[in-house]
C-alpha cells in the first residue's frame, strides 16, 4: 500500500445504462402525448391561421420545456419532440386517394419547420445530469 487512493470517477464518464422500467415509461408516455400535440398542432395551425399556428408551436415548446424540466434530464424534452416530428411527418404524406392533411401553403411551412426548431431549441435548452461533489470542481 502506498498510501495513494484512487482517484473517483465523475457520473459522466459511466456509461450509460439501460433506463429503469419506470423511466421507460415515462419517456413512451411523453412520445405518446408529443404525437398527440403534433396531430392537435396539425389540425390546429390552418383553422385560424395566425393563432392557430403560434397556439400549435406554444403548445410543443410547453410541452418539450415543461417535460425537460419535471424529468430533470435531456430526455424528458426530446422524447414529446421525436414524437411529434413523428406525427407530423407521417401526417405530411399524402394517401392514394389524392388526399393531404397539409395545403402547400406558407402556414403548413412555418408549421413544420417552426416546429422542427422548436423542438431542437427545447432540446438544447433542456437541463442535463451534473455531477456532484467538489471533487468534480475546477480550482476555486
Amino acid at each position: 500500500m502506498s498510501g495513494r487512493t484512487e482517484p473517483t470517477t465523475s457520473a459522466l464518464a459511466q456509461p450509460l445504462g439501460v433506463p429503469s422500467l419506470g423511466r421507460a415509461a415515462l419517456y413512451l408516455g411523453l412520445f405518446v402525448l408529443g404525437a398527440v400535440v403534433g396531430v392537435a398542432g396539425a389540425l390546429v395551425q390552418p383553422a385560424w391561421f395566425p393563432g392557430g399556428l403560434l397556439l400549435a408551436l406554444a403548445a410543443e415548446a410547453g410541452l418539450c420545456v415543461g417535460a425537460g424540466r419535471a424529468v430533470g434530464r435531456r430526455g424528458g424534452a426530446v422524447a414529446p419532440a421525436v414524437g411529434w416530428a413523428l406525427a407530423v411527418v407521417l401526417l405530411t404524406t399524402s394517401r392514394p386517394e389524392g388526399d393531404f392533411l397539409f395545403a402547400a401553403g406558407s402556414g403548413s411551412h412555418l408549421f413544420l419547420l417552426g416546429g422542427i426548431a422548436v423542438a431542437v431549441i427545447c432540446a438544447t435548452l433542456a437541463p442535463v445530469r451534473q455531477p456532484d461533489g467538489d471533487s468534480v470542481r475546477l480550482r476555486k
